[in-house]
């Protein structure tokens, strides 16, 4: 029991080192960050949580929905209209946490919000697969399998640690401000682990539900939030081209790591 919890806070710790890593992409910007750059790594970010909110997480919950024997679609969309839902009453109820257009300033706190959320569902996964690996040690296959999910998960949040950082960097925040909001991002990720660790029983059936959730909450933040700032007026297609290039690293991340 005591080196299956060893191996969740190895497996979700790693994962949070490498967004702690992506977030410190922020101290390479000594200055602010230009207006036409801007536009590029908001677009990266957009790219990077569209594919990480299908692959990483709209995908998965499908699948976990059909192995459970649920009808295969209904965890999935009822998850992802719940997770935009919560972002929009949040965006309603509390307008601290909109984007400034008039400043410039993209909705921060609703990106780490909305990214932060997306952490959860990841973070459990990592430590239910050791918890299984825990369950059928004379079986290498499982362990195996949840080194991998952890080095997986661990690559994609490196750009995501980025996608948080900048935009917080842009918005006025101090570099070193700005990489604490990225790693805290990540930290709810040992945390999710160590919740499934002691509540393993149950906690399968909750994850299309919770997969499905948080891609629904990251698209809503995409499409209100950063693709807007990207892509403000017509003047240049450097967001458009940022939201191409996020988007194309992360799906291959996550389906040559998946």
């Amino acid at each position: 029991m005591i080196y299956t919890l060893f191996q969740v806070l190895c497996g979700t710790g790693f994962t949070f080192l490498m967004t702690s890593l992506g977030a410190a992409v922020v101290f390479c910007f000594r200055d602010s960050i230009n207006e036409k750059m801007n536009r590029a790594f908001l677009g990266f970010s957009s790219g990077v949580m569209m594919a990480a909110a299908v692959w990483s997480l709209l995908i998965p919950s499908i699948e976990q929905s059909r192995e459970l024997g649920w009808v295969p679609w209904i965890p999935p969309a009822l998850g992802f209209a719940l997770g935009g839902a919560f972002l929009y009453l949040v965006d309603k109820t509390l307008p601290w946490f909109h984007a400034d257009y008039k400043e410039k300033k993209a909705g921060k706190n609703l990106l780490v919000l909305a990214v932060t959320v997306h952490n959860i569902p990841e973070g459990m996964a990592v430590g239910l697969a050791f918890v299984l690996a825990g369950q059928y040690p004379k079986d290498p296959v499982y362990l195996l399998s949840a080194i991998g999910l952890a080095i997986g998960i661990g690559i994609q949040n490196f750009p995501e640690g980025a996608a948080i950082s900048l935009p917080v960097r842009q918005s006025g925040a101090s570099s070193s401000h700005s990489f604490l909001v990225g790693c805290l991002s990540g930290i709810v990720e040992p945390i999710a682990g160590i919740f499934v660790f002691l509540i393993s029983a149950s906690a399968v059936a909750f994850m299309p539900w919770l997969l499905a959730f948080a891609s629904g909450a990251m698209i809503y933040v995409i499409a209100d939030e950063l693709i807007p700032q990207a892509q403000p007026d017509e003047s240049s297609n450097v967001g458009t081209i940022g939201v191409m290039i996020g988007f194309l690293i992360m799906m291959i991340l996550d389906v040559a790591l998946g």
